[in-house]
């Protein structure tokens, strides 16, 4: 590994468990539209990709609907309001984020949020879990023209830092994440636990995998 300069970390599944408030607002949005429920572990399923596609997955129950569904632009409405009036209710970081943001930190390390979830409930989910004060940058979902796993976000960041590719890290939970990761020809490492999908840690093919947030100034430490 080169000299780490910029760690780039993901939210949904790699900082926080934001499951809980997103299958709350999935089922108040299916509830609304006298569809059936469905389970939180099947709603858990579908995140990852960002509210549009969790949205049309809930209304067709398919992991990858072709077409646009009815009623889609109602339901997304609908879930919209409901997640953002309770978007941290239920929501709890991941053990050792706090505790290896902080390590990060104090090794002078720039740390941005780069997530594919909208500017308007990713300012305040920040805030409201205590997050918001690490990050000196955030890049969301409709912050640039191209999301994850489309480099862009990666590279914009870097440039506004002027920090080389080979001197960043990408820390997240998807496929998503790691494809970014090596579009941009950063490094990439995996948490295990967050909203993995259909893979295996093994397949999504991170150059590193850390069990949590805590051990990873150690290893970005002893691998520079």
């Amino acid at each position: 590994m080169s000299r780490t300069e910029l760690v780039m970390i993901d939210l949904d599944g790699t900082l926080v468990d934001s499951a809980p408030d997103m299958a709350f607002a999935v089922e108040r949005m299916l509830e609304r539209l006298g569809r059936n429920p469905v389970s939180q572990e099947k709603i858990r399923s579908w995140i990852g990709n960002g509210v549009s596609k969790l949205v049309q997955r809930a209304l067709t129950q398919e992991m990858n609907p072709q077409n646009l569904p009815e009623e889609f632009e109602q339901a997304y409405q609908v879930f919209s309001e409901v997640y953002e009036a309770h978007l941290s209710e239920r929501s709890a970081l991941y053990p050792g984020v706090v505790k290896g943001l902080e390590k990060l930190r104090e090794e002078g390390m720039i740390l941005a949020c780069i997530t594919n979830k909208h500017s308007r409930f990713t300012a305040t989910l920040l805030e409201r879990i205590g997050l918001a004060r690490y990050f000196q940058s955030v890049a969301c979902g409709d912050t640039y023209q191209k999301r994850k796993p489309h480099p862009m976000p990666l590279l914009k960041t870097a440039e506004q830092f002027n920090i080389a590719p080979c001197n960043a890290v990408m820390v997240g939970d998807s496929l998503n994440d790691i494809q970014a990761a090596k579009a941009a020809g950063f490094r990439s490492v995996c948490v295990p636990y967050g909203y993995i999908g259909d893979y295996t840690v093994d397949q999504l093919g991170a150059d590193h995998v850390v069990e949590s947030l805590a051990d990873l100034p150690d290893l970005l430490r002893t691998a520079a």
